[in-house]
């Protein structure tokens, strides 16, 4: 995991310098900055050494093309064994990107499985692109003639420019042949046909779920995961805890935060104990959630209330982890994927409906949670992987009907949240990993499930020198006020900024 910078027909070391310096906090391990000869191209990168952690370090240059790329290739291994471990001079999985782009194949981008944005240069040429879901991050901004490439927002803060826009999830840039939308999220099934077997459904969905979070934990170095105590990141910690002892390996590091007595962490303590895991916890307070605030806000690049509340929590528990471990799994994709939000219950009746809004969530989530869990866990040098967003699972469960994801239920029965219970199909596949009464707990948001909520309540009080509640607009103007004394061009970062509209949809903005 890693930020980069790149300069194409404008600017010099310096400039790239200063702006990879603004994203530093990405890869601590190291900060290269380097020019491709005869070219008017400069790349910076700072690295968080995750896999080749003695010969990773970037750009990397190769016979005249150079590379810096941030994020995983699961599937390096194999692309390497494919394409001639003789050709290679690193152990980096980065590197596969420039053998795959040499292999001469039309669509040779799609060969790569994982979660990646990379800028590619040749002494003619320059390739941008961005993984399938937007996963990792990167903008471009247009000076004069020339584009400059960036991780994060604030690596352009003071630079002169003309715009700057997201690359956005899926696609690639290529300054010879223009831009390609080269992956499309598959549209999600509605009704159940009739002769559908539904326990093979689950249990095919279980097998692809194992594999997604096996491939997702290839590190060279110890992966940990955050544990909330919902249903998402519980199964995600039961099968990474199980992919552990299959390798002979100790027991998993799992992570949990919330206010004292929250029901995250009473929950989360719970899985804890049933699956194994070697367990840490955090306990924050009123007066933290007011000190961590300038810190979100101007690492998460937003000043969007939902998201601002969400990424509090995400923020202590990056800052438990990034003490034992440098990377960690999470459970964000598992309600795009599977129907978890409130306001999915509002389409019960409606699958093609429910399927359709799936579908556009999905291609929604790169600048709300996938933002989020991104921004906010590189701010303290911490890696996160998302199993639930693995190319192969995405396909799988978009397969799987609408009406098995949300349905009607019987709100006494075992197998039942309530009169309708969402994400029905994920839980039947994975009922045995967990407490019963875990398995069907109702799903709380992060920030309510932590106790954020209400501790931040007084926090906002104290910040605003109110006596009673703060309402909502004066909290998205505190928030507000706080991004712009952070940056020189606030209105850069605003114009950019995803937001979750009052019935809890995503809505993108710029």
């Amino acid at each position: 995991m890693c930020g980069f910078v790149c300069l194409w027909n404008v600017g010099d070391e310096a400039l790239a310098k200063r702006m990879i310096d603004k994203i530093a906090h990405r890869g601590p391990d190291s900060v290269e900055v380097s020019r491709l000869k005869g070219a008017p191209v400069v790349m910076a990168h700072c690295r968080l050494s995750i896999i080749a952690p003695e010969d990773g370090t970037q750009p990397i240059y190769n016979t005249g093309d150079m590379l810096v790329a941030n994020g995983e290739i699961y599937n390096h291994a194999d692309l390497r064994a494919i394409l001639g471990d003789s050709a290679f001079e690193t152990e980096s999985d980065s590197e596969t990107i420039l053998h795959l782009f040499r292999s001469g194949e039309s669509r040779w981008i799609t060969r790569l499985d994982g979660m990646f944005a990379f800028v590619l240069a040749t002494p003619t040429r320059v390739i941008a692109a961005r993984d399938p879901l937007g996963i990792k991050p990167l903008y471009v901004a247009h000076i004069g003639d020339g584009r400059a490439f960036a991780s994060e927002l604030k690596a352009f803060d003071g630079v002169a420019v003309d715009r700057i826009e997201a690359i956005p999830p899926g696609s690639l840039f290529d300054s010879r042949d223009g831009w390609r939308h080269w992956y499309r999220t598959p549209h999600g099934a509605a009704e159940a046909e009739p002769d559908l077997d539904i326990d093979h459904t689950a249990r095919e969905l279980r097998l692809v779920m194992e594999e997604a979070v096996a491939k997702w934990m290839v590190a060279d170095v110890e992966v940990g995961s955050f544990l909330s105590g919902g249903l998402d990141s519980s199964i995600i910690a039961a099968m990474a805890q199980s992919v552990r002892r299959a390798q002979g390996r100790g027991p998993l590091k799992t992570f949990s935060v919330g206010t004292e007595g929250s029901p995250d962490l009473l929950a989360a303590r719970v899985v804890a104990k049933h699956i194994g895991s070697d367990h840490r916890e955090y306990v924050f307070t009123a007066d933290d959630l007011a000190k961590a605030l300038p810190h979100v806000i101007y690492h998460l690049e937003s000043a969007d209330v939902d998201l601002v509340r969400s990424a509090i929590p995400t923020l202590f528990a990056a800052r438990l982890a990034v003490k034992e471990v440098k990377a960690v799994l999470t459970g964000e994709g598992a309600d795009e994927l599977f129907a978890g939000y409130a306001y999915h219950h509002d389409y019960v009746d409606d699958p093609r409906a429910l399927a359709d809004e799936l579908t556009r969530s999905l291609g929604t989530m790169h600048n709300i949670n996938l933002q989020r869990v991104d921004r906010v866990t590189m701010s303290e040098s911490l890696e996160a992987r998302t199993p639930f967003l693995d190319r192969d699972l995405i396909d799988f469960a978009q397969s799987i009907p609408a009406s098995l994801k949300l349905c009607r239920t019987d709100p006494e029965a075992v197998e039942s949240t309530g009169a309708t219970t969402e994400k029905w199909i994920l839980r039947k596949a994975c009922a045995d990993l967990l407490p019963v009464d875990l398995v069907w707990r109702k799903k709380a948001q992060f920030d309510e499930g932590s106790g954020t909520v209400g501790t931040l309540d007084v926090a906002l009080q104290t910040l605003t020198g109110q006596a009673g509640p703060v309402d909502r607009e004066t909290e998205a103007a505190l928030y507000e006020r706080i991004l712009r004394e952070r940056f020189e061009n606030p209105e850069r970062i605003l114009d950019q900024a995803g937001t979750w509209d009052s019935a809890d949809r995503v809505t993108v903005s710029g």
